[in-house]
C-alpha cells in the first residue's frame, strides 16, 4: 500500500464551554476548558493511524508554548513530523462550544500554516517520496501566500491522487491559487454551506455538479445529521449516503476532518467510495459524540459494524461481536 502523504497544521485545540457565543461587549463565563491536540491535518493523520494506513505527516510545528504542547502529544502518539521545525511560534485554536455542539473557532495562525519551498523540495529528494500514492491538504494552509509553494509542489506531482479540504475558509484562497487546485483534479471534501457559498448557487445539487464538472473528480458533500452527497462526474449522479446518529453530549470539533480522513483510509483499503462514506459516516457520528476531535483507540475499537452487498446496493448491519478492524 502507498502512503498518504498529509500536509497541513497540528495545534493546540483551547476548548471552552459556552452557554452562548458572545455579543459586543458581552461578558459572558465558561464553565469548562481543556487543551488538546487538534488541527486538520493531525486529526486526518490520527484517523489514518487508527486504520492502520501508512502516512508521511508533514506537519510543521514551531517554537512556544503551544509548539512545545503540540511536539509532545504528537510523540506520545507515536507521530513524528517529516516537515523541518519552522522558527516561528505555533499557533493555537480557541474552540467556543455551544450547549448543542456546535463549535465556532477563533484562530491564532502560526508558523503551523506556513511551508518553505525548500521543505516540500526536500521531499522531493528523500526516500519517502517514492512511497507517495495520494496526497491530502486543507484550504487553512491555502489561504497563506506560502500556499504557493504547496500549489507548486504538486503541480509537479501530477501522478499523485490529492483530497483536497477547502474548509470554511474556502472563499479566503486567492482565486489564481483555488483554480490551480482545482486544475489538479483533487477529490473535493467541503460541507454543504460551504459548497453554496463558494459556486454561488441556491441549490446544493446544483453546486455539487458544478464543481464535479470543474474538477473531473469526485465531490462529497457533508451535510451533518443528513449524511454526505456523493457527486460522480462520469455519469452525472448524486448519491445520498444516510448518517449515524451521534450520541449525546459531544461536539462538532474534528467531524469533518475524521470524515475525509476515513474516506481517504477506506479507499486505501480498497474499498468502493459508496461504502469509504459510509464508513466515513460513522466514524464522524463517533466523533461528534465525545468532546474534541479524537476518537480513543478503545473507542474507535467499538465501532465494530459490516455492510452486507445485495442486489447492487449496501444494507447496514450493526454487529456487537469481536470484528477488530474490520468494517465491512
Amino acid at each position: 500500500m502507498k502512503k498518504v502523504l498529509v500536509i497541513g497544521s497540528a495545534v493546540c485545540d483551547v476548548v471552552m464551554e459556552v452557554d452562548h457565543l458572545p455579543s459586543r461587549s458581552e461578558d459572558i463565563n465558561f464553565y469548562r476548558q481543556k487543551m488538546s491536540l487538534g488541527g486538520c491535518a493531525f486529526n486526518v493523520c490520527d484517523c489514518l493511524r487508527h486504520f492502520g494506513v501508512p502516512f508521511i505527516p508533514f506537519l510543521p510545528v514551531g517554537r512556544g508554548m503551544y509548539g512545545s504542547f503540540v511536539r509532545e502529544r504528537l510523540a506520545a502518539r507515536g507521530i513524528v513530523s517529516a516537515c523541518p521545525p519552522p522558527d516561528g511560534e505555533n499557533g493555537c485554536c480557541y474552540c467556543l462550544v455551544e450547549p448543542d455542539g456546535e463549535r465556532t473557532f477563533l484562530c491564532y495562525r502560526g508558523a503551523e500554516y506556513l511551508f518553505e519551498e525548500e521543505w516540500l523540495s526536500r521531499l522531493d529528494e528523500s526516500p519517502d517520496a517514492e512511497q507517495i500514492g495520494c496526497v491530502y491538504v486543507c484550504g487553512l494552509e491555502m489561504e497563506e501566500e506560502t500556499g504557493e509553494s504547496i500549489v507548486r509542489y504538486l503541480e509537479r506531482h501530477r501522478e499523485y491522487g490529492v483530497f483536497f479540504a477547502p474548509s470554511a475558509r474556502i472563499c479566503q484562497i486567492a482565486p489564481e491559487r483555488m483554480e490551480r487546485m482545482l486544475e489538479l483534479r483533487p477529490v473535493l471534501h467541503l460541507n454543504e454551506e460551504e459548497a453554496l457559498r463558494f459556486t454561488h448557487c441556491e441549490a446544493i445539487r446544483e453546486a455539487g455538479e458544478a464543481l464535479s464538472a470543474r474538477t473531473h473528480n469526485t465531490v462529497l458533500v457533508t451535510r451533518g445529521r443528513h449524511g454526505c452527497l456523493i457527486f460522480d462526474p462520469e455519469n452525472g449522479s448524486c448519491t445520498q449516503v444516510d448518517a449515524f446518529p451521534a450520541e449525546d453530549g459531544g461536539d462538532a470539533i474534528g467531524a469533518g476532518d475524521s470524515h475525509i480522513g476515513s474516506v481517504i483510509a477506506l479507499l486505501q483499503k480498497g474499498y468502493a467510495m459508496r461504502d469509504a462514506v459510509r464508513g466515513a459516516n460513522r466514524v464522524a457520528a463517533a466523533v461528534a459524540g465525545v468532546q474534541g476531535a479524537l476518537l480513543s483507540d478503545e473507542r474507535f475499537e467499538k465501532l465494530s459494524f459490516r455492510f452486507t452487498v445485495c442486489g447492487g446496493g449496501t444494507v447496514n448491519s450493526d454487529n456487537d461481536g469481536e470484528m477488530g478492524r474490520t468494517f465491512f
